[in-house]
């Protein structure tokens, strides 16, 4: 069956998996979308364990300052590369990340990882950061989070 650019660009928008990818997994569904979709997906369950043992040795540190200057919170974040430190997604992810934490208040990065996530309530925290993985194509760790409130 003869894929069109139409079914992967649709496929990129809605998961953000590189276009090779979209188009071989529409391929092999045999224009099914939905199976395409449910194969990116365990693929992208594999990439993530696989990237897990990887080390992070780069990333940055995140803050968050609430518009009332009353609660703030910082948090490290580490990548395997500076090149994905310096990307946009990564660096959109930990300011989000830090944002979490001075909504919600974690205790610790383990109650972190399992929050709803504030923006899209659909999502865990651990659910974001894998797509960010698959997205970037190494492992992130939340190393450290601490919030300050007055």
């Amino acid at each position: 069956m003869a894929i069109n650019v139409d079914q992967i660009k649709k496929l990129r928008q809605l998961t953000n998996i590189s276009v090779q990818e979209c188009k071989k997994a529409l391929e092999e569904a045999e224009g099914d979308f939905e199976k395409a979709q449910k194969l990116l997906k365990e693929r992208g369950a594999e990439m993530i364990e696989k990237k897990k043992e990887r080390e992070t040795k780069e990333g940055i540190v995140g803050v968050y300052l609430h518009q009332n200057q009353k609660v703030g919170a910082m948090i490290k974040i580490s990548c395997e590369s500076d090149f994905v430190a310096r990307n946009k997604i990564f660096q959109d992810l930990v300011h989000d990340l830090a944002m979490q934490v001075a909504a919600m208040d974690p205790k610790d990065i383990d109650e972190l990882l399992e929050q709803v996530y504030i923006k899209d309530i659909k999502k865990k925290i651990k659910d974001l950061i894998e797509e960010a993985i698959v997205k970037l194509g190494e492992n992130i760790k939340i190393e450290e989070i601490k919030r300050m409130e007055i």
